[in-house]
């Protein structure tokens, strides 16, 4: 456009000088030097539009009329020049092709059901900052992006959220989101495993796109298989989750501890409260056990070294070092206030209980998927010798020998096998559920042009609910889903568990953008070693009738070499659920502690 205007110009020039000087040169009143006829040409033609009324001769009259339709069509090629300028950057940001002049933002690379998650609670994060943004390109139209945000997360506030359109595998495409200058990028899961080789390309291409800027990146693939790759792909400053194996951990340690699927949803969305890094430089020279009490607001549950090391839950007698930096649950990350003086205790009402010892336990498991051997795997490494997994699933002699693949991986489990459709009443009906500790419930796997799993699921839910009503046996059940929307739709007894994987993944992605420590402490409260939430009876910490503090049962969980995070109590029921959990309570809360409620701790496997 430029050049246009520029030859445009240099023609309007070449016609309008040579007339403007014959205009001088044939006037009767022109000046008599050449110097002065040339400034009166340089002066015709700073004032062409003001010519065409020019009278004298014909040969006059005809110069001044050629150049006001010169002026004329010269000014007006200029407006329409300008015009399709404009017009063709308001159709490139329309079709999201413009580039985002942004710094410290968020990009968010490729678009799935984790994105309304993520983009919500980043908007939920970001709510005390004067100015955020978050910048997602997808292959898609930016203004279908813009409506389904705008119809499922509703208003940012100050979050300013820009969409543009471009394929994620491509570098040129990327620089639109301009990730060489973000704060951190996020690579979203595809919607089957056979797609993960394109989160491993989007990796690459960023790598490309970016140059030697070494830029914080989180990706999450669904197989294990492509792990690897998309670490290598990714870089040094990257983190890559795996989401069928973390869906598959969780749901394996809420079968066996009802309630902690409502846990970890506290402690992973921005509503509420959440994990921080603080500082806490008055604190540096005392034991980890005074520290504990020393936030009268804030739940203290390990130590960032100065060299970045993370240590959950060490031992109470170890000594924070100056320099040293405090993990903690907290409301935000400016709440966290420490003191000189811990909080006290009341040592008369702390019992001495041991812990009760492990028993073998059955689960019945109705249905199958791709998660389902790596639920058997991490099943197999926390119960108890002698425990028992009954398979309830509908399929062929491939899906028996699946499973027995799965038992062969899993020692510690008896894995038994029955073929059955779990979406059949017969199937369920014939499920004795007094014999069972804990049921879990799986969908199919979702394959492209089927129905969403879910559908399957919540008929399974259907028949299990309508067993427990005709058989009078409650049944602890954990069920995992594929789309947060469906949960609210599925018939759950009193304290169900769900495990949405996809809300799951969404909420670990945007906690580790926003703290880049937290990736250390997601991956070990989900690993096979290392600590983990539990839920515990309120007896092994105080004794069951009495009142006490939460300072009195964070001494009492310190003693017993674990870090006190909460309680579970019987409340008010809601969605479904009797239990009310109360995460980071006031050290200086007192209440009344009854033999159904439970302590909610971080302690050692």
């Amino acid at each position: 456009m430029t050049a246009l205007i520029g030859w445009l110009a240099v023609a309007c020039l070449a016609v309008v000088i040579p007339v403007s000087a014959l205009l001088v040169w044939t006037d009767e009143r022109a000046p008599d030097t050449a110097w002065a006829k040339t400034a009166a040409v340089w002066r015709s033609v700073g004032q062409t539009l003001r010519l065409g009324g020019e009278v004298g001769s014909p040969l006059r009259v005809v110069l001044s009329v050629l150049l006001a339709l010169m002026a004329l069509f010269y000014v007006s090629t200029i407006v329409g020049l300008i015009t399709t300028a404009i017009t063709e950057e308001l159709i490139a940001l329309r079709r999201g092709h413009s580039t985002v002049l942004e710094s410290g933002h968020t990009v968010l690379l490729g678009w799935s059901d984790q994105i309304f998650t993520v983009v919500a609670e980043l908007v939920a994060a970001n709510a005390n900052q004067p100015r955020s943004a978050i910048a997602i390109l997808a292959d898609r139209d930016v203004t279908e992006m813009e409506e389904e945000l705008r119809s499922e997360v509703g208003d940012t506030g100050r979050t300013r959220v820009i969409c543009r359109n471009g394929r994620p595998t491509d570098p040129a495409a990327l620089t639109r989101v301009s990730p060489a200058t973000a704060d951190v990028v996020l690579v979203l899961p595809r919607d089957h495993p056979q797609e993960d080789a394109e989160i491993v390309k989007n990796l690459l291409a960023l790598r490309t796109a970016v140059d030697d800027s070494r830029v914080r990146t989180v990706a999450v693939v669904r197989d294990a298989h492509c792990r690897l790759a998309a670490e290598l792909a990714a870089g040094p400053d990257a983190v890559v989750l795996e989401i069928d194996d973390v869906t598959a951990r969780l749901v394996a340690q809420c079968v066996r501890q009802p309630g902690l699927s409502v846990v970890y949803q506290e402690l992973l969305d921005f509503a509420g409260d959440e994990f921080y890094v603080v500082d806490a430089p008055d604190q540096a020279g005392r034991m980890f056990a005074d520290v504990l009490r020393a936030c009268p607001t804030s739940s203290v549950v390990g130590v960032a070294g100065v060299d970045g090391t993370l240590r959950l839950n060490p031992p109470a007698t170890s000594v924070l070092s100056q320099g040293d930096r405090l993990v903690v649950i907290a409301q935000d990350d400016d709440t966290t206030v420490t003191t000189h003086e811990p909080a006290a205790f009341d040592e008369s009402v702390m019992a001495n209980r041991p812990p009760a010892a492990a028993r073998p336990e059955r689960v019945l498991l109705l249905g199958w998927n791709r998660r389902a051997r790596h639920i058997v795997r991490h099943l197999s490494g926390h119960v108890a010798a002698g425990s028992v997994l009954h398979v309830v699933a509908h399929g062929s002699e491939s899906l028996a020998a699946e499973v027995r693949a799965a038992a062969q991986a899993a020692p510690a489990l008896t894995v038994t096998f029955g073929p059955g459709d779990p979406t059949l009443p017969g199937t369920v009906n014939e499920v004795d559920l007094s014999a069972h500790d804990g049921v879990i419930v799986l969908g199919p796997d979702h394959g492209p042009g089927q129905a969403s799993p879910d559908d399957r699921t919540l008929v399974t839910l259907l028949l299990l609910r309508d067993r427990e009503r005709t058989s009078g046996v409650p049944a602890r059940v954990v069920t995992e889903m594929t789309d947060d929307r469906n949960r609210v739709l599925a018939p759950a007894g009193a304290g169900a568990d769900f495990i949405v994987s996809g809300k799951l993944v969404g909420l670990l992605m945007a906690q580790i953008s926003q703290n880049w420590h937290l990736a250390a402490l997601f991956g070990e409260l989900l690993a096979p070693q290392g600590n983990a939430i539990h839920l515990k009876p309120a007896g092994d910490y105080i004794r069951p009738g009495h009142r006490a503090s939460f300072a009195t049962i964070v001494e009492a969980a310190s003693r017993r070499g674990e870090c006190a995070l909460g309680y579970r109590t019987r409340g008010i029921a809601r969605a479904g659920n009797d239990h009310e959990v109360r995460i980071n309570p006031a050290k200086a809360e007192v209440r009344y502690w009854g033999a159904d409620d439970e302590v909610i701790v971080m302690a050692e496997r």
